[in-house]
């Protein structure tokens, strides 16, 4: 964040003034990037906040700890609680983001960190709308391939992991569009640089399986569901650059970007140059859903007043 989002941050199960969050600057997640976090939202609606799947972010946040071997000293069901108690700490009564961060802390400078090696975990919020515009963006394909399971493991949400993401966002933006799209080491589509990717041909929704280095993403899988609801058919398989191109419609999700659609990549227009109507009719059902509107959903929603 560039400015105070909110006034009060968890800290190690403390609630302190933001001014008051501070880390030395030889922690160790500052120079190696070791430190996994999640991306959660939280929609205002019906004179209430809902925080849309906060069990299964937290709980991929245990996963993401373990396979870095950093200590998480509490459970999914306390760090829920310390959500809930935070956002109404910060009387936040509107739409936000969410951010648990685990981190390695003074560790000292070797690379040895194990369960032993103390670890911080933090929860920061603040008000947050629209990450990409509700009408499409374009992009391009990223001459960086995205990391590798044999390298990083891209399953696991890491800070370090991101500045592969860093490297793709900055290329893309100096190129003038708004997102870009990574392709794996093989030349396979693996995803954008925050986001999931799903083509739609003939009327069926394919996407890479986790297997290209895609994260196994939240909103990808909220996405899913809401897909086989409407009675699309999902194939999970390795998706070439070229069917890119040939797509009748293309789209993200995440955690910020929601259901956003790519209207043009590397210059070419996907489709008719606009929203498809299955990626419409999906980020349609998607903002009912967060906001509340839609009652068979509701097992994904945690009021918080």
């Amino acid at each position: 964040m560039r400015t105070k989002g909110a006034d009060f941050i968890w800290f190690d199960g403390n609630i302190v003034k933001w001014e008051d969050a501070n880390i030395p600057v030889t922690t160790h997640a500052l120079h190696y990037g070791t430190s996994v976090f999640e991306g959660i939202r939280a929609y205002s609606s019906r004179n209430n906040l809902y925080v849309f799947r906060l069990r299964e972010h937290l709980e991929r946040l245990q996963q993401s700890a373990a396979v870095y071997s950093i200590a998480l000293k509490y459970t999914a069901e306390e760090l829920q609680g310390a959500t809930i108690e935070l956002l109404k700490k910060n009387q936040m009564r509107q739409s936000c983001y969410i951010r648990p961060l685990a981190f390695v802390g003074q560790h000292g400078i070797d690379l040895n960190v194990t369960m032993d090696s103390p670890t911080h975990v933090v929860i920061i919020m603040f008000p947050f709308a629209k990450y990409f515009k509700e009408e499409g963006i374009r992009a391009c394909i990223s001459s960086w391939r995205r990391i590798h399971d044999s390298s990083t493991p891209p399953m696991a949400k890491a800070g370090g992991n991101y500045l592969n993401s860093v490297l793709a966002t900055q290329e893309s933006n100096r190129n003038g569009y708004e997102e870009s799209v990574m392709l794996d080491r093989d030349g396979n589509v693996s995803e954008a640089s925050g986001e999931n990717i799903f083509i739609v041909r003939n009327n069926k929704i394919y996407t890479p399986h986790i297997g290209v280095s895609a994260l196994e993403g939240i909103t990808r899988d909220t996405a899913m569901e809401i897909a086989k609801n409407l009675g699309y058919e999902i194939v999970e398989r390795p998706i070439s650059r070229t069917e890119l191109y040939m797509a009748d419609e293309l789209f993200l999700t995440g955690t910020a970007a929601e259901i956003t659609a790519i209207v043009n990549i590397d210059g070419r227009p996907v489709g008719d140059g606009k929203e498809g109507p299955v990626s419409g009719r999906i980020r349609t059902i998607y903002s009912k859903i967060v906001t509340a509107e839609l009652a068979d959903y509701n097992k994904w929603l945690t009021p918080v007043w």
